[in-house]
């Protein structure tokens, strides 16, 4: 170990433990065109759960990559059990005793459950890796977190809900002193969740200092004793949990007061079929299932992990082949082979994975919002016109809110937040007229969330038909207008949404009853 990343004492403490796990002093962080972090500090004890709140571009991310080695802090000091630190790397923090659970998956697809859980820590045989002590260690992991899967299983066949539990159990498999935790409930149901939470609880009780950022504000209630909130890249406050309320904490995110999670819905739908699914089946995800959406209406899907959602709505898309069934746009029957015959027939789909199947995150802002409309900026020859992509981009990224410097920045130095909403435009610009929003608002703040709703609604009102796609109760509650519960790949029953609520949602979602 080098001389500058050497632990060293801070205040006469190493020889014992202090109570304050985790300090951050003065922290700042620069990327080119943007200020990430200036002069936040933070503080972690020991068996306490410290939430972060912000918007996204706030700097929670960036402030936990600092702290967990995957960036260096420009300013700033870490002091981690009593000592001064800086890592160099994320495996150096790890040894150190400080796991991330990362919003944006970071698994290995072609290897299996197993070795993404002991990546680089496998257990030997001599020089080989022992298989069997490997896929022992990892059953006994998962069986911690509820997951019923093989070990040996690849993790690119798991659904983003299972794979984000297999990340869950990566980070508690290192029985590490600090645990961050970035959205682990994202794609979780709330069984599991529950069940998250029931662990976070042990090992609170057991002295592990917990970070927890989420933007389900809610949730807290039951877990968090501190919370500290981002603004700008700046710290705003820290409060007992206990001593502040759910709308003092927003208007300090957002920096004004948000009275209403969801804005009041102004369109109406029409009896005018925009949308008619027939007997679609793909076996065994999901069918034969039929549904109706109607021009202007907002259709939610809700269901359980697994029950089939995504599944059909990437069938329709074209992006998976359905063994039988009819799909009709307008009356009229249409053959989809492919996402390009969806997108020509005027269907959009909104990955609930944006990063990998939404967006060329190598690319620039303008470049991802004109891709699936690029004839628009091209010339006759086939040449785009930069500066009209440009000024399309920009129309775009002032209409979302999308915050980046410029619209030549790639899109992978973007939050989540404002990486969904390049998606959005992206749809936007192409003109489709039926949306599929798959979790749209997994891993969006407050704010965002409200923007996203109400540009939903917008597109409703325009005679644009919706479908969302949501774990989420109540955000199918409060922006559909008639909700299809799936159970087991086959829709349960189609419910008015001003007429039904969460228990009865679940009450068919979990197979107790059928229409």
């Amino acid at each position: 170990m080098s001389a500058e990343l050497a632990p060293r004492a801070v205040g006469g403490l190493a020889a014992e433990e202090p109570q304050e796990l985790l300090k951050l002093s003065g922290l700042g962080k620069r990327f080119p065109g943007v200020i990430a972090l200036e002069d936040v500090h933070f503080e972690l004890r020991r068996g306490e759960v410290h939430a972060i709140c912000g918007e996204n571009g706030a700097g929670k991310s960036t402030l936990m990559k600092i702290v967990s080695g995957q960036y260096r802090p420009d300013a700033g000091t870490i002091v981690f059990r009593g000592m001064e630190r800086r890592f160099a790397s994320s495996l150096e923090a790890q040894e150190a005793g400080i796991a991330i659970i990362h919003q944006e998956l970071n698994l290995v697809p072609h290897l299996s459950i197993a070795e993404n859980i002991y990546l680089a820590r496998e257990p030997k045989r001599g020089p080989f890796i022992d298989r069997a002590r490997l896929n022992g260690n990892a059953q006994r992991a998962l069986a911690r977190i509820g997951l019923s899967l093989p070990p040996t299983r690849l993790v690119g066949t798991l659904s983003i809900a299972q794979q984000q539990m297999v990340e869950i159990a990566k980070a508690l498999s290192l029985d590490a002193q600090v645990l961050i935790m970035d959205e682990p409930t994202s794609s979780l149901t709330e069984s599991e969740t529950m069940h998250l939470f029931r662990i976070i609880k042990e090992l609170r009780e057991s002295g592990v200092g917990i970070v927890y950022i989420s933007h389900r504000l809610d949730e807290m209630k039951q877990i968090v004793d501190r919370v500290t909130v981002l603004r700008d890249g700046h710290h705003i406050s820290t409060d007992d949990f206990a001593a502040t309320s759910m709308e003092e904490i927003v208007a300090r995110m957002v920096g004004r007061a948000l009275n209403d999670a969801y804005p009041p819905r102004r369109s109406v739908p029409t009896q005018d079929v925009l949308l008619r699914v027939d007997n679609l089946s793909r076996a065994p995800a999901f069918g034969p299932l039929s549904f109706e959406l109607r021009r202007g209406e907002i259709l939610g899907f809700a269901g359980l992990m697994g029950a089939g959602r995504t599944e059909v709505a990437r069938a329709i898309f074209g992006a998976d082949q359905p063994d039988g069934g009819e799909v009709h746009i307008g009356g009229e029957r249409v053959s989809i082979r492919s996402p390009i015959d969806a997108i020509r027939h005027g269907i959009a789909y909104l990955s609930e994975d944006r990063k990998s199947d939404g967006l060329a995150l190598k690319m620039p802002v303008a470049t991802n919002i004109t891709l699936a409309n690029i004839e628009a900026v091209s010339g006759r020859a086939g040449f785009i016109r930069f500066a009209e992509e440009a000024a399309t981009a920009q129309r775009y990224v002032e209409t979302l809110g999308i915050r980046t410097p410029t619209v030549h920045q790639l899109t992978r130095n973007l939050s989540g937040g404002n990486q969904q909403k390049v998606v959005i435009g992206k749809w936007l610009f192409r003109e489709s007229k039926i949306l599929f929003f798959d979790e749209p608002t997994r891993g969006i703040d407050v704010g965002a969330k409200y923007a996203i709703y109400t540009l939903m609604d917008q597109l409703a009102a325009q005679g644009i038909g919706v479908v969302l796609i949501s774990s989420e109760l109540p955000e199918i509650l409060g922006m559909s207008d008639r909700v299809a519960v799936f159970h087991e790949g086959r829709i349960a029953t189609v419910l008015e949404t001003r007429h039904t609520n969460q228990e009865e949602i679940m009450h068919f979602a979990s197979g107790r009853n059928h229409a």
